[in-house]
Order: structure tokens, then sequence, then C-alpha cells
């Protein structure tokens, strides 16, 4: 009988302790459920972006933003949850609350203002082409009439070439960046396109440095913001706060250069916050 009341006794300072714990804790979940991580979506796919190493770290620029963020935010490293969200999952994610906010070269178009909001932007890149680092023939977006031209399935960003800027090239569809990479080293394709960071991200590994370069065309603006649920304004202050702090302090530009740099990405200067480039 006595062992009977011992245990629960003790189960009922466990529960409250447990209760205690969740009521007493200041830092939002962002979708982990413990209420002591924060959780962000990022591509886990994309060298010099977001990639997910070998190793189970994550390197890349929107890695270094969105960390940088976070310590703001009031978050160490290690309480960080970073969770892979593809581009067609981006809004939903945020919408049910699974993140709290996405850095996923997640551009700012008035379609996805529509459903959720951003803070920022933070980087603005260009959609552009990457060729051979021996190749003069492509001089203007037009020299692609006649070439072979790649992106990934799905992406938008080839066809735009072909719709507006050069109706003869050829397009050629693969199913990933690193497909369309080795293709156009060995010479079976003339250029791939996305955006420049995208291309510079990619083009600055280790086994592609020296290889490739970017024709730096300038074909569209992309302004990179931080995607975060809508009617958040509270969230959205601090992470443009953030964002402020991060250029300020020198680590924007130091972020640009770990991660591009290789790839002698001329990066624009960083965008003032609230001023998206059409």
């Amino acid at each position: 009988m006595q062992l009977r009341k011992v245990t629960a006794a003790s189960a009922a300072v466990l529960a409250l302790a447990v209760t205690a714990t969740a009521c007493g804790s200041d830092k939002s979940d962002g979708g982990s459920g413990d209420g002591k991580k924060i959780t962000i979506g990022i591509k886990i796919d994309q060298p010099g972006i977001g990639l997910k190493t070998p190793d189970g770290k994550y390197a890349g620029f929107d890695v270094d933003v969105a960390t940088y963020v976070a310590k703001e935010l009031g978050y160490d490293a290690k309480d960080i949850v970073f969770k892979e969200t593809k581009s067609a999952d981006r809004e939903t994610a945020i919408e049910r609350g699974d993140v709290k906010f996405i850095a996923a070269s997640y551009s700012i178009n008035d379609e996805r203002l529509k459903k959720v909001d951003f803070a920022g932007p933070y980087l603005l890149a260009h959609q552009d082409i990457l060729v051979r680092a021996d190749d003069d023939s492509i001089k203007s977006p037009a020299d692609l009439n006649n070439k072979k031209l790649c992106s990934v399935a799905g992406s938008t960003s080839a066809q735009n070439v072909k719709d507006k800027l050069a109706p003869k090239a050829d397009l050629q569809t693969y199913g990933g960046y690193s497909e369309c990479l080795t293709g156009l080293e060995n010479k079976v394709i003339d250029a791939l396109t996305t955006d420049d960071s995208i291309l510079a991200g990619y083009a600055s590994q280790q086994n592609f440095q020296g290889k490739f370069k970017l024709a730096g065309f300038k074909m569209t603006n992309e302004n990179y913001g931080i995607g975060l649920k809508k009617g958040d304004a509270d969230l959205k202050k601090k992470i443009d706060a953030a964002l402020t702090k991060m250029v300020s302090d020198g680590s924007w530009d130091k972020a640009v250069k770990d991660n591009f740099g290789p790839a002698n990405y001329k990066n624009e200067p960083a965008p003032k916050i609230g001023n998206i480039v059409k």
C-alpha cells in the first residue's frame, strides 16, 4: 500500500513539473513542439545556399543568415532545428506552423504575399547562365539561340529565356542541377540557367572550381526574403532588425564571401530592408 502512495505522489510531482516548465518557457517552439527550439525552413540540396553535408551539418548563405537571425531572436545554434522545405511546400509549411520562418532562396512576389509575409529582402539575385570557363561564344542572352540550355524539371527559368530572349534555344531538362553541371562539363550542354546565387553556389564546389563562369546577364530580379506567418508583425520587425544588424556589423559580407567567393560571384550590395527591386 505504501508503495502505491509514493508512486502516485511522484507522478503528481512530475506532472506539476512538466506543466510548470511548459508554462514558464518564453521561447516559441517554431514547430519543434518542445518550447526550447526554433524550427527554420531551408533548402538542403543547394550548395552555397542551403546544403545538408554528409556529416549531418548544414552550410550555405541562407543557413548563415538563418543562424544569425535566430541568434538575434535569442536562440543559440544548438537550439535550431533545420527543416527541409521544398519550393512547392514553403507557404504550406509556414501556414501550418511547421516552421517559425523560412530562408530558402525564397523570392518575394505578389502571389506569395497573398499567403505569407516576408522580412527583408536580404539578397538581390538575378536569373543568369553558367557556362564553361573557356567558352566565350555566349556574350548576350540572344547568343543562346541554337545552344543547348539546361535547367531542372519544373523550373521556369529556361522557359523564360526561350519565351522572351532566345526563342531558338534548345531546352534540355534534367533531374537536378548537378546533372546539368555534369552535362556542361562534358560539353553535352552549352549553358545552365537559374538564379545567379544558386549557380555561384554550385560553381564554388571544390570539384567544380575554375571550370565554370557566370555570364552576368541579370535577366530577372529575385529579392530573397525570409518568409513568415502572415500578420506576425512583431516577428517581421525583429527579423528585419536582425538582418539590418547583420549587414552593419560585416557578417553579411563575410557570409557572401564564404559561400560564393570561389565562383567570383559579383553580388549586388546588401539590399535595404523593404526595398523590393522590380
